[in-house]
């Protein structure tokens, strides 16, 4: 199979985390997001959409969707779960990160990192600011609770806060005051085949 994505991305980090936890064998395509790549004809036959990451699975099919790729790489493994309740608790954190993590996180990070924190995009950056700290500390919360976002095991939905939790202090997120999460970060940094990002 092959991963369409910016190694920068903590989206595009997500599938490519899960496929060395799981060591599942892909062909690695870069797709510049600030040059247009992902806009070219040729792409959009891929993924109308225009964004990454992408999967095109060894039969030809594509899938897109950060979160979708997660649940469709680790599905049947270790990462998922076999009970259904567990899985409808994976789930809501993945909707959790879409919607209420990822919307202030990221996008404070996008503005930093990748623009360079313009002026002109100095207001957005600062009003992020307070919903990334709601988010992180729901999280702060559960992970006071339970070692990892879903019981004792991790699961694909620590794989999908953990994207863009982990480098939270380039959106500006001081993760200081967030020791529950440090911890977290720190047992799945030390799991076997534990990539880091690029």
């Amino acid at each position: 199979m092959k991963i369409y994505g910016d190694a920068q991305s903590g989206n595009c980090y997500k599938a490519l985390l899960t496929a060395a936890l799981l060591e599942l064998e892909y062909e690695w395509v870069a797709v510049d997001i600030l040059q247009g790549q992902t806009h070219t004809p040729e792409f959009l036959k891929k993924n109308p959409n225009g964004k990454i990451p992408l999967l095109e699975l060894d039969d030809g099919r594509y899938l897109s969707e950060s979160n979708a790729i997660l649940s469709y790489l680790t599905e049947g493994t270790a990462l998922w779960r076999e009970d259904r309740f567990a899985r409808g608790r994976i789930m809501q954190w993945m909707f959790f990160e879409q919607y209420s993590h990822e919307p202030y996180i990221a996008v404070a990070r996008f503005i930093a990192r990748y623009l360079g924190l313009p002026e002109s995009r100095r207001a957005e950056y600062e009003a992020k600011q307070a919903g990334g700290h709601r988010a992180l500390q729901v999280m702060e919360q559960q992970l006071q609770e339970s070692p990892f976002l879903v019981d004792h095991q991790l699961s694909a939905a620590d794989i999908a806060l953990y994207a863009y939790t982990h480098v939270a202090d380039e959106g500006g997120f001081d993760l200081s005051g967030y020791p529950a999460i440090q911890a977290w970060i720190g047992r799945i940094q030390t799991q076997q085949n534990y990539l880091s990002m690029a």
